[in-house]
């Protein structure tokens, strides 16, 4: 037990979490800045990167290629194709490592995260720039997402204090404490579409907790990843603690879930993979002593609803910036518009007009251009398949073309006049697709709301209280937004998760996500 006097001391010297403030682009020093970044960046392009296991760097012979989605043949970076073997000595040196570093004390994880966040900010634009050129991240995106993943770590470390810090009753007698103490080994599975800030909350919760990990980014963000690995090292985390591995989701679903030295898996990803996740964890292994611990966030059909009382105006734009941030690749996007029949007309066109001043298409390495290439070939048959099947399920009032130019460029589509149980209005397209759907009225727009077996984010754009006030009670998502956008969640201030078959409601960037990754030991020592 670290002395608590030191975790007193060194939470005091940090101070109270602030987020990290978003970079303003209309400054010409900043966009000169970041300009610079995209430079620096696009001439590193085409390095090619090793599986990292404990202290050893392996180059294997298949490799993993990542390109740039609005350009794909510029290779941005190549990666080590990693099989079962390698699966197998990572989770040996990730075993031997919790040894010592479960024992290391808290501060010392603490101050290893916190130079992390410090390295990061420092380099802000070069991560941001990576994920303009790796996934198709806008300016803005791409910033916001760096400063998240900043505040992951600059919040986790701080939790990580007060947990040390948890007290107890006392009874006569006894001297009475409770410890929070690290699981073990943990696959920790990270997706594409926040690429730094979600690979960071995820990894960086698990070790500063005390665990040793097998870190295994997305193929289609690797070099990201990478980027974060390095900032890792750099800020002194022991070799071992996290091992990078890259290779296909198969070995990561299979020999990493399976293996009965797993504690815990914490994965982001869709619903599909996820389920199947659960399902093998949940199958004891010989020589598995405990019960695996998964941490799932999964897909999400998110609605943005509106009454009659609301303001129409800001209703539309926030409908089109939750529906096409980031070109509808967020689980959190608000692929749904439900919208009660006095007011439907009227903010169809509204949101009409804000699609067509909003949604300028091309390269993001352009700060003029909102919406970028989606991530991935596949990425964008399946988007463009979604489309056909809306056309016949109802009126594609705009956009829904591939555009004949290099890169995975799809014009956003709109459709009005959709049933609440269409394929559009139900399945999870992860693409730049909204769904209009009218309501009778404003309870009945919350019914369809809940009405899908997701449950994550969703609006509710009312001025009326008591309306409100049902909402709340009602409203059945994790994360639930009054007269605002239903995306970009606040590390600290909006705990990210949801229900039913979005995931866990593991609740990212809140003060109880550390508990999901250490198990509490109760001591009652008799005076």
């Amino acid at each position: 037990m670290e002395n608590l006097e030191v975790v007193r001391t060194m939470l005091a010297q940090v101070g109270e979490f602030h987020s990290e403030p978003l970079t303003d682009f209309s400054l010409p020093e900043n966009a000169a800045a970041f300009e610079a970044a995209l430079a620096r960046v696009r001439a590193q392009f085409g390095h090619r990167h090793p599986l990292v296991i404990g202290a050893e760097e392996i180059l294997t012979e298949d490799t993993l290629v990542s390109t740039n989605p609005a350009h794909p043949d510029q290779i941005v970076a190549i990666f080590s194709k990693a099989g079962t073997e390698l699966a197998l000595q990572a989770m040996a040196a990730a075993e031997q490592a919790f040894e010592t570093w479960s024992r290391t004390p808290a501060t010392e994880r603490a101050a290893i995260i916190l130079r992390a966040a410090a390295l990061m900010r420092a380099r802000k634009h070069e991560m941001s720039a990576w994920m303009v050129y790796e996934v198709g991240k806008n300016w803005v995106e791409a910033d916001a997402d760096t400063a998240e993943a900043i505040d992951f770590l600059e919040y986790y470390a701080r939790q990580m204090l007060k947990l040390e810090l948890v007290e107890v009753y006392q009874t006569a007698g006894e001297r009475d404490t409770l410890h929070y103490i690290p699981l073990g080994v943990g696959a920790v599975i990270p997706p594409w579409n926040f690429p730094l800030a979600i690979p960071t909350g995820m990894s960086s919760a698990a070790i500063v907790a005390g665990n040793t990990i097998v870190f295994k980014p997305s193929s289609d963000s690797a070099k990201i990843a990478w980027e974060y690995f390095q900032i890792l090292r750099e800020a002194g985390l022991p070799a071992g603690v996290c091992n990078f591995f890259t290779g296909p989701g198969a070995i990561a679903g299979e020999t990493l879930v399976d293996h009965p030295k797993t504690r815990f898996i914490a994965f982001t990803g869709s619903k599909e993979v996820g389920l199947r996740i659960n399902e093998r964890a949940a199958k004891p292994q010989p020589g598995q002593i405990w019960i695996k611990r998964t941490i799932l966030e999964m897909g999400g059909k998110d609605a943005v609803v509106v009454d009659e009382t609301a303001d129409l105006d800001a209703a539309a734009r926030g409908i089109v910036i939750s529906a096409f941030g980031f070109q509808g690749q967020k689980c959190s996007a608000g692929s749904r518009a439900i919208i009660v029949a006095e007011v439907y007309d009227a903010l169809v066109q509204k949101i009409l007009e804000q699609a067509r001043q909003i949604l300028v298409i091309g390269d993001p390495e352009q700060r003029e251009h909102y919406t970028g290439p989606v991530v991935s070939k596949s990425q964008y048959r399946t988007v463009l398949n979604y489309i056909e099947i809306g056309k016949g399920e109802g009126k594609l009032l705009y956009g829904g073309k591939a555009l004949e130019r290099e890169g995975y460029f799809i014009e956003p589509a709109i459709f009005i006049d959709v049933p609440p149980d269409a394929r559009i209005s139900q399945e999870e397209i992860f693409g730049p697709v909204l769904t209009v759907i009218k309501a009778d009225d404003w309870q009945h727009a919350i019914a369809i709301a809940n009405g899908t077996e997701f449950g994550l984010t969703g609006a509710y754009y009312s001025t009326d209280p008591e309306r409100l006030a049902f909402a709340r009670r009602e409203f059945h998502v994790g994360n639930l937004y009054f007269n605002r956008k239903c995306t970009g969640a606040l590390v600290g201030i909006h705990p990210f998760g949801g229900f039913n078959m979005s995931g866990t409601d593991s609740k990212a960037g809140g003060p109880d996500y550390l508990l999901l990754f250490t198990q509490a030991k109760s001591i009652a020592e008799k005076l």
